[in-house]
């Protein structure tokens, strides 16, 4: 895993655990005296993304590790697996969530929202869609899963938070008798962050079980072997995802008549020639492919 992308990781992941400790207890205080359900629910919710963003730091710093005997591949593993953490337990979180929000429905239990919990939902909101930008835009750069998956939580909290606000809004408005509207938006909060918290299980899942990346990423490496000298036909091209990195796997075709020496050089030259066409490649493994005799090499 590139250091300087790892770092930058690890730093947001940081920066959004402090930034929930913050707000989720401002959230759970605010519900708790200003009689919210909603705003108490948005307030657990964040305290499980303190817990989400520090399990992601701890598998970027993990991932970030470098190769051993034990693992000659690195430690690049442990990033899609920490997502595989979190959107677990944001699927579980809206679960629970919607359970208590629908025994809130069937018997309400609290007294009506009062409107100081507004100004925090307000805040919240600004801070959580800024910190989602900033992380997911982090996340596309680095070509992290689990950076990806963190944003998301900060996105899925803006969520409830804005449901939270339209259902203290409601019931305000509304008066007596319009105090479920409170435990309505945090049930259609807690199917927002399902839905999405299953959208972030798949890539996760696909990365750990070495799903092909993007065809893109093995085109240019396709390309770039190719275009070296003395490579006549590229018969197999495998790209596999190990955190941040990418490996690859080429059957490369030179003409049968050249010597082992010869042959070698050229797979030493397609291996820098991938890596400069796609960075993100850590290893390339080239296996040589005799071809019949030509007086000329032949490209793909």
């Amino acid at each position: 895993m590139s250091a300087p992308n790892s770092t930058k990781a690890r730093q947001w992941a940081l920066a959004g655990a402090g930034v929930n400790v913050v707000l989720s207890a401002g959230k759970i205080v605010a519900g708790v005296l200003g009689h919210s359900y909603a705003l108490i629910a948005d307030g657990i919710e964040s305290s499980l993304d303190i817990v989400s963003s520090l399990v992601i730091w701890g598998g970027l710093r993990y991932a970030a590790k470098e190769a051993d005997p034990d693992h000659p591949y690195g430690h690049g593993k442990a990033e899609p697996v920490s997502a595989l953490i979190v959107s677990t337990a944001l699927t579980g979180a809206a679960l629970f969530l919607a359970v208590l929000s629908v025994q809130e429905i069937l018997a309400p239990s609290h007294a009506m929202p009062s409107a100081a919990g507004l100004v925090v939902l307000v805040a919240v909101i600004v801070v959580k869609e800024f910190m989602f930008r900033r992380v997911a835009a982090v996340g596309r750069e680095i070509g992290s899963h689990a950076v990806h998956a963190d944003a998301w939580h900060h996105r899925s909290d803006a969520v409830t938070s804005v449901a939270a606000l339209i259902g203290i809004l409601v019931a305000r408005v509304g008066g007596p008798g319009w105090e479920r509207a409170d435990a309505w938006a945090a049930l259609f909060a807690c199917a927002v962050i399902g839905f999405k918290g299953y959208k972030l299980l798949k890539p996760a899942l696909a990365e750990i079980m070495d799903a092909a990346p993007d065809p893109q990423i093995a085109e240019r490496v396709r390309q770039a072997a190719a275009a070296v000298a003395g490579v006549a036909d590229i018969e197999k091209c495998r790209v596999r995802k190990m955190g941040l990195d990418f490996y690859v796997d080429l059957h490369v075709g030179v003409n049968g008549t050249i010597s082992v020496a010869a042959g070698h050089d050229i797979a030493h030259e397609v291996k820098d020639a991938v890596h400069a066409a796609e960075p993100r490649v850590a290893d390339t493994l080239v296996h040589i492919e005799p071809v019949n005799a030509c007086p000329y090499p032949r490209r793909t």
